[in-house]
């Protein structure tokens, strides 16, 4: 099995507050702790379905609140309200991203990683079941592994022409930031050119 010299430490995703945020009020405006709604849950039925109809047509909760409850009840080591329960979530989520076929990715990603860092202290490196973004203030860039072969790397900035390697980014939807792609293909790929773009989508969150 190949090791990684050095592997990058991730940071606590934004959404990770929020969720707490909203667990911590769940008390006052349901009159249930989640560790009770929970309860009440796997009680009820083993289906996850079942659970959230159980929350929204027995109980009157809305669907994204029944919906992170059937979630916690499910497993709540995976629940992503709690920092140290993410920061492990997140070593697994680049492991699965990277593993198998596109597993030759995970230097390349690993420089990426490395570049970001050396932009401030304050950027973030927050990973998701399918994405990595990084943070500033805002997301100013994410990195998805597209194929075995291919890294993209999509950046948040407005004043930066598209070119033959600087494209739009086909996922770009409505008011998505992330309209810039370049696609990676080996640590080599991440030039100066690519690290300039890099800082330019950093200093575009200031």
């Amino acid at each position: 099995m190949k090791t990684h010299a050095a592997r990058p430490q991730y940071d606590v995703h934004p959404g990770v507050t929020v969720m707490r945020k909203w667990a911590d009020a769940l008390p006052e405006k349901t009159g249930r702790s989640l560790d009770e709604w929970a309860d009440l849950a796997r009680r009820a039925t083993p289906d996850h379905k079942a659970r959230i109809a159980l929350l929204k047509n027995d109980y009157g909760l809305g669907g994204m609140t029944a919906g992170q409850i059937a979630a916690y009840a499910a497993d709540r080591q995976t629940w992503d309200g709690d920092p140290e329960v993410y920061l492990k979530q997140a070593e697994k989520y680049v492991e699965a991203l990277f593993a198998g076929p596109k597993a030759g990715l995970r230097p390349l990603f690993d420089a990426v990683v490395a570049a970001a860092r050396k932009l401030g202290a304050d950027v973030k490196v927050c990973p998701c079941q399918t994405i990595i973004p990084f943070y500033r203030n805002r997301v100013i860039a994410q990195a998805r592994p597209a194929s075995k072969s291919r890294l993209e790397l999509a950046f948040a900035f407005e004043d930066v022409p598209f070119s033959d390697r600087l494209v739009l980014n086909p996922r770009a939807k409505g008011n998505d930031r992330l309209r810039h792609l370049v696609g990676l293909t080996s640590p080599a790929d991440l030039d100066a050119e690519v690290k300039g773009w890099l800082k330019a989508a950093y200093a575009a969150d200031a």
